[in-house]
């Protein structure tokens, strides 16, 4: 009863008609970041943060957060009409949607793809608003222990699903926390690492360094690998087929997937590291083994399509309940909102809830309705985003790199962080040309000055002493669920690699 009557109040808080319009901007705007080949929500998130200072804090954090799970419904339809997945949670959507619209059923796939994102992410927020207030229940008990381990569990599951390039992934990391150790050492008064800037007394802001990184960075990338050369000629032409809707046996066919890919997605997405990238491929592994006819898939099977779809969806809601609970961002993606909650005064944890309540359950609430307006979006303006794929790369490379600039002088019209904005873009390019990773760059820089922080209070506590992490029951069940999640992410990458390419085998 207290969950509902809490949701009728975070519901009042998001229908108030300027969250509403925010809402349906970054709706709106999440759809087209998830559309433009190479970004992805983390890009979007990053650059559209300035434009969030000013604003309301509620509206602010749910016009970010509907950028977030927006963008997991604009990143298929690159994938289904141009096998070109929008960000990498859609790559396994490629593998069924393309050949659906190749064999002249784009506009049921499309549609199909609108509403498995919508069931995935609606069961999500469902579990959400059933399961977060129990995990912030049980963390209350938690203190800068249990804050400390938790930030090192999220970065290390982090760096577990790098995978083959953990060694890259551990530099990344170090450079983040070696980047969040500049400024003034709030236990001692002393700068540090400021070489006598002023600027840098305050420490490297967050906003251009990530903005640099995913905004400039991906489209160095992209520039970089020719995609400003290319056109849109390889497309297809939705609307060619003899019947936009899809049949009744292709909803029939699909009823149990979205229940089961929904439940599996959630899960997924819980686990810090984890993400939406690996939900979906473990959602078509696990939907092609138990299908009756796993050999149609690769070759435009619904079901195919169906299943990463809502897995993907449901994970980027579960990510939501470490995100609040817990203070744990589980992905690039998460640190933004985490570094967004935080420009706000508000630190996410097992408090949070209960300080924040309308905050946080507005929050909740306006995640039923964005994935309404999704919904309606992604099946009415479908001919929208057709058009705004044509749009070449030479034209909108340059638009990005306006908008990184303007965002970054805006915050605090500092040209150094203008400087150091452009510096991270080039960094940003050559990680992801060399393997290093990004994510694990923001994740460090976001999370190193709360890690530090609540180290030098653990040890103040425990005078200096180290088995204060073994003589709690919360720290001990942390490190236990680390242990575990170190065990178990790297089966969980391979099984998601595995369904790839063997999807990529029968389809060729």
């Amino acid at each position: 009863m207290d969950i509902f009557s809490d949701l009728v109040m975070g519901l009042s808080v998001a229908i108030s008609p300027i969250n509403l319009l925010y809402l349906l901007i970054g709706a709106i705007v999440g759809m087209v970041v998830g559309v433009i080949p190479g970004f992805g929500p983390s890009a979007g998130l990053a650059i559209l943060l300035p434009v969030t200072f000013g604003m309301d804090p509620i509206g602010a954090i749910m016009m970010l957060a509907a950028i977030y799970y927006g963008a997991m419904y604009g990143g298929t339809i690159t994938s289904i009409l141009l096998n070109t997945p929008g960000e990498s949670a859609t790559v396994a959507s490629t593998f069924d949607g393309f050949p659906l619209a190749k064999n002249g059923r784009a506009g049921p796939a499309l549609v199909m793809q609108a509403a498995a994102s919508f069931v995935g992410g609606t069961v999500g927020v469902i579990l959400i608003t059933i399961l977060a207030p129990m995990f912030a229940q049980v963390s209350r008990s938690f203190g800068p222990p249990e804050y400390f381990l938790l930030a090192m569990m999220g970065m290390l599951t982090l760096l577990v699903m790098i995978g083959a390039n953990w060694k890259l992934g551990v530099i990344s990391a170090l450079i983040g926390f070696a980047l969040g150790t500049v400024g003034v050492d709030l236990e001692t008064g002393q700068g540090r690492f400021t070489f006598g800037s002023a600027e840098l007394i305050g420490g490297i802001y967050f906003i251009p360094i990530a903005i640099g990184l995913f905004g400039l960075g991906e489209l160095f990338f992209a520039f970089y690998s020719g995609l400003h050369k290319t056109g849109s000629g390889s497309i297809v032409k939705y609307g060619a087929e003899e019947r936009f809707w899809p049949t009744a046996q292709d909803w029939i066919s699909t009823r149990m997937t979205m229940v089961r890919c929904s439940i599996l997605g959630f899960v997924v997405g819980v686990i810090p590291g984890a993400g939406a990238t690996i939900a979906s491929l473990m959602a078509y592994s696990t939907e092609r083994s138990v299908s009756k006819t796993p050999e149609n898939f690769g070759k435009g099977e619904m079901a195919g399509l169906v299943a990463p779809e809502t897995a993907n969806n449901a994970a980027s809601s579960g990510a939501m309940i470490p995100l609040l609970t817990l203070g744990i961002p589980g992905s690039a993606s998460t640190a933004v909102l985490l570094a967004a909650f935080l420009l706000w005064g508000l630190r996410p944890g097992p408090l949070f809830m209960e300080q924040n309540p309308e905050f946080a359950w507005g929050l909740i609430a306006s995640m039923y309705l964005g994935n309404m307006a999704l919904l309606a979006i992604s099946i009415f303006a479908i001919p929208l985003f057709v058009l705004m794929i044509k749009v070449p790369y030479r034209v909108l490379g340059p638009c990005v790199v306006v908008v990184c600039a303007l965002g970054t002088f805006s915050v605090h019209a500092s040209f150094v962080e203008t400087y150091l904005m452009f510096a991270a873009g080039i960094v940003g390019f050559f990680m992801r040309l060399y393997g290093f990773s990004p994510a694990a760059l923001v994740l460090a820089l976001v999370l190193g000055p709360l890690a530090e922080e609540a180290l030098r209070q653990t040890l103040a506590i425990s005078r200096g002493s180290f088995m204060i992490f073994v003589e709690r029951t919360p720290s001990l069940v942390i490190i236990a669920v680390t242990v575990a999640l170190v065990l178990l992410l790297p089966l969980l990458n391979r099984i998601g690699k595995s369904s790839a390419s063997s999807a990529e085998k029968s389809g060729t």
